[in-house]
């Protein structure tokens, strides 16, 4: 099927920082809120939770999401749907309260074939800014990857354990439990059953277990440099490697290299589901 007619698609949509999702994202993170966002201030990453799709029921599809179509691609025929990685810019704060504006646009549509067989990686453009002061220009703007592939083979191959990290680095271990991947959804709006529909994700999508969010690692990952340095994040870029799950203990580990931070989220068998870059202000 030929994409191109999605390139350079727009939408626009409206939102507010509520303060309520603030302090339930605090509290999913165990956190208090007013170490996690002090005077409101909207943490990296927290954006997620806003800007939430609730389509009426009748118009979901079997996985939980919205039927296919619409603002992206309908690619029908590959059933798994991920969340790939983002490149984020951190350019201003959100604050709580603030009423808000987020401008997406299709960049680009590609087919790949891969290990598991052909793939379709869909990047959107956002640029989140405030309704409150429009002349300040935006105060976020992120490439968001979604990867489309399909239901054939293992859903999950085997990896080899990372090397060790440098000395000096820093590290956090949590364990993404049932109830943790129910709050996230819940918070974002996300009713994709792989993260809290255990007979769905092991019978229809072959996981061994409850799928961890893509953008909740990104978060742990963002949260464990807050506690570390607690400094401004000026930019940060995450992509996924592979599947983690609710059963296995994630190991968020952190270290400086050449003037920024590598960031990580490790399996309980030591191999990378996540590696992350950022930069602070």
């Amino acid at each position: 099927m030929a994409y191109e007619e999605y390139v350079g698609r727009t939408e626009s949509r409206w939102d507010t920082v509520w303060p309520l999702l603030i302090r339930g994202v605090a509290a999913t993170l165990d956190v208090a809120e007013e170490e996690a966002a002090p005077g409101g201030v909207l943490p990296p990453t927290w954006h997620w939770m806003l800007f939430q799709d609730w389509a009426p029921a009748h118009e979901l599809g079997a996985d939980g999401h919205p039927r296919r179509g619409g603002f992206l691609p309908p690619v029908h025929d590959l059933p798994r749907r991920m969340w790939g990685g983002s490149r984020i810019s951190f350019l201003r704060d959100l604050k709580a309260g603030e009423r808000i504006r987020r401008d997406s646009t299709i960049l680009k549509v590609e087919e790949k074939q891969g290990g598991s067989g052909r793939l379709v990686f869909v990047t959107v453009r956002h640029e989140i800014a405030s309704e409150d002061h429009p002349a300040v220009g935006p105060a976020l703007i992120e490439e968001h990857d979604i990867v489309y592939r399909g239901g054939d083979g293992a859903a999950v191959k085997p990896a080899a354990a990372a090397p060790p990290p440098p000395a000096g680095a820093f590290r956090r271990t949590v364990l993404p439990d049932p109830v943790m991947l129910f709050r996230y959804s819940a918070l974002t709006g996300n009713g994709h059953r792989i993260h809290y529909d255990l007979d769905y994700v092991t019978r229809e999508e072959g996981y061994p277990g409850l799928v961890v969010h893509g953008p909740l690692q990104a978060t742990l990952l963002a949260d464990l440099l807050r506690r570390q340095t607690g400094a401004r994040m000026a930019r940060i870029t995450f992509r996924g490697r592979r599947p983690a799950f609710h059963q296995n203990e994630l190991t968020l580990v952190g270290w400086e290299a050449g003037g920024r931070v590598r960031l990580e989220t490790r399996d309980h068998a030591g191999a990378v589901c996540m590696s992350a870059e950022a930069e602070l202000a």
